[in-house]
C-alpha cells in the first residue's frame, strides 16, 4: 500500500476506511475533494491463457471470464457506485456490464482507457515475440522508456494516456464513488501512479483477472487503498506472473 504523506492524505484515507467519525469541520470539507475509484481489470479471455499479447485487439471474454464478471457485479454492488466508465474494447466492457447490471448504472466507454496498443506484438504469444523479435523483446522486457513496438506505444506514451484518463474521470466526480473497467496495463499504470514508483521498476503487485483495486483520488493525485481483492473469486483468478514487463490485457 502507498504510505500516506501527508495531512490531506490521511483525510483521505480515514473516509475512505470509515475512520472518519472524529473529523473537523475543515476536515470534512476535505471529503468533498475526494473521489473513490474501484478499479477493475477485465475478466479472463482465451488469449489471457495462452499469454497471447491481445493489445487493443478486441477479444472477447471466455466462459471463466464470463463467470468472473458475474461474481465481481456482486462484490460490487453495495459499494455506492454512481458512474461506471470502462475501455470500449470488448472484454472491458463485458466485464463492465456485468458491474452495470448489479448497480443500476449506465456504461461510459472511454478509448482512453484502452490497453497499451502493442503494434506488431499483438497477436503473438510472449515466446513467439522473443523468437521473432528478440532485440525488441528485449528492450520491451527490460521495460525501456524509449522502446515502443513498430506500430504501438511507448511506456510513458501509454502511462500519460492512461493516467490523464482515470484523472480527468476522477475529477468530475468529487464526494463520488466511480468504477472504471479496464486492463491490466491500466491497472498497473494506476498502481505506480498511486505508489510513486518509477516506470521502469520491475513489477512486484498481481493484476489478476477481475480483481478489484480500491484507490482514491483528489486534486494531488492518486492515493493506493487496496490492491488486487479477488475475494469473490476464490482461487479462479489468472495473474500475469509471467510478465513482469507488462500487461497483455
Amino acid at each position: 500500500m502507498a504510505s500516506i504523506c501527508n495531512e490531506d492524505e490521511q483525510v483521505a484515507f480515514d473516509v475512505m476506511s470509515g475512520h472518519d467519525q472524529k473529523l473537523s469541520a475543515s476536515e470534512f470539507s476535505m471529503q468533498d475533494k475526494i473521489t473513490r475509484l474501484i478499479a477493475i481489470r477485465h475478466g479472463e479471455t482465451a488469449w489471457n491463457v495462452d499469454t497471447r499479447i491481445q493489445g487493443q485487439l478486441d477479444i472477447p471474454l471466455n466462459d471463466m471470464g464470463r463467470w468472473q464478471a458475474k461474481r465481481l457485479g456482486g462484490a460490487v454492488a453495495d459499494e455506492g457506485i454512481v458512474a461506471i466508465y470502462a475501455s470500449d474494447l470488448l472484454r472491458a466492457y463485458e466485464t463492465a456490464r456485468a458491474v452495470a447490471d448489479s448497480t443500476g448504472c449506465d456504461i461510459v466507454t472511454d478509448i482512453g482507457l484502452r490497453e497499451r496498443h502493442f503494434g506488431e506484438f499483438e497477436g503473438f504469444t510472449w515466446k513467439e515475440i522473443g523468437e521473432r523479435w528478440p532485440v525488441e523483446s528485449e528492450r520491451w522486457r527490460k521495460r525501456d522508456l524509449g522502446f515502443a513496438p513498430q506500430g504501438g506505444e511507448s511506456l510513458p506514451v501509454f502511462y500519460e494516456r492512461c493516467v490523464g484518463t482515470a484523472s480527468r474521470l476522477a475529477a468530475a466526480h468529487a464526494g463520488q464513488t466511480i468504477a472504471l473497467v479496464a486492463h491490466g496495463g491500466v491497472m498497473d499504470c494506476l498502481y505506480r501512479a498511486a505508489s510513486r514508483i518509477d516506470l521502469q521498476a520491475p513489477r512486484s503487485w498481481q493484476l489478476g483477472n477481475a480483481s478489484i483495486n480500491r484507490l482514491l483520488y483528489t486534486p494531488e493525485g492518486f492515493m493506493l487503498v487496496g490492491w488486487s481483492d479477488t475475494l469473490h473469486l476464490d482461487e479462479d483468478t489468472r495473474d500475469e506472473s509471467a510478465d513482469k514487463v507488462g500487461s497483455a490485457a
